[in-house]
């Protein structure tokens, strides 16, 4: 990332691949988390016992219906950060020949993303509910379609792929490990071979502990890894890192092995209203986040994928990597002041 210079962007420079979710976002109470066995602060995929946590949270007075899925949310935010031109984002998703993905694709359409979704009709429109309780989200997720997306239907796709092969900068939350690590590694080694930045996310402490194996199979490629405290946590543990220091922890990830030596592995993790830790070429540097009082900050849920949003829009610019977290946190900042991944009309940002 050299010094600052001005790059004028074309369509297609950024590359996003993921879970396409509707958010169904309610504030919630103690009870209503018990009930389903939810942590405040989590995300979980849905099984069987959380059928009826989907039909209680629509019947909630303030329930509010959002375009979601983190990687999709993610490039929404870059896109809104870089304005013009329009389609510098593209998103690649499985959703229904349904009424949410109907939402979806207007949504992914208002924020200028150029999203070509694999359509299918075996699955409904994936579903994501944000129990809001405080400042605190527990995300459950219902995949549902999104974890029907299908490498050799969709991503193969001469006309697919020419739009990947168009891109500079590549992001896949870890949350699509558990749907489609063939299509991941397709693009990674993609990336690598071309020099291009592929970038990815721990996302949740379930995709350390149980997809493990696809995640290290991906780690290779990865040039720029996010997370935040608690994922980088738990993927120590599950590596054996035996420290609790997250700057050690961001120095270990950066060790590992890497395929592309041409660029040196960064590691970038968020911890909330704490300093963001990111790897800066042999030590790890702390940047401190915007302040905030406390009474404005609406919902968390969005806060992660909005600063990944912000960072990308500036790496695509090529600017250095202070710049980039710098964005990261502005986007942030925006979004935890708002219900859901939500945004003002224009950034404020410069």
């Amino acid at each position: 990332m050299s010094t600052r210079r001005e790059t004028t962007l074309s369509e297609n420079t950024l590359f996003g691949m993921g879970n396409p979710l509707l958010d169904i976002s309610a504030v919630v109470d103690k009870d209503f988390l018990d009930k389903f066995g939810l942590k405040p602060n989590d995300q979980i995929l849905a099984e069987d016992k959380h059928k009826a946590l989907f039909e209680e949270i629509v019947k909630r007075s303030k329930v509010e219906y959002h375009a979601g899925g983190s990687t999709q949310n993610s490039v929404k935010i870059a896109q809104w950060m870089i304005q013009e031109p329009h389609k510098v984002a593209t998103f690649f998703g499985c959703i229904g020949t349904d009424n949410f993905g109907e939402i979806l694709k207007k949504k992914a359409e208002e924020a200028h993303v150029d999203a070509h979704y694999y359509e299918q009709n075996e699955e409904p429109t994936g579903t994501c509910a944000a129990c809001i309780t405080g400042d605190n989200r527990s995300l459950v997720a219902n995949l549902a379609a999104a974890n029907c997306y299908k490498k050799e239907k969709h991503l193969d796709l001469d006309s697919n792929w020419e739009l990947v092969k168009k891109a500079k900068v590549y992001y896949i939350a870890g949350f699509f490990l558990t749907v489609s690590p063939e299509s991941i590694l397709k693009v990674a080694k993609h990336a690598s071979e071309n020099n291009k930045i592929f970038c990815m996310n721990l996302s949740a402490p379930f995709i350390s502990q149980f997809f493990k194996e696809p995640l290290m199979q991906v780690m290779p490629y990865v040039d720029i890894l996010f997370g935040n405290e608690t994922e980088a946590a738990t993927f120590a543990k599950v590596l054996g890192f035996e420290t609790e220091d997250i700057a050690e922890i961001a120095k270990r990830t950066q060790n590992l092995p890497k395929e592309n030596t041409k660029r040196q592995r960064m590691v970038v993790f968020t911890q909330g209203a704490e300093d963001t830790v990111a790897t800066v070429g042999e030590k790890a540097t702390m940047f401190p986040v915007l302040d905030i009082d406390q009474n404005d900050i609406v919902d968390t849920n969005g806060a992660g994928d909005a600063f990944v949003g912000g960072f990308l829009s500036a790496l695509v610019l090529e600017h250095p990597l202070e710049e980039c977290i710098r964005a990261g946190h502005y986007a942030a900042n925006v979004i935890i002041r708002r219900v859901g991944c939500t945004f003002p009309e224009k950034p404020n940002f410069n």
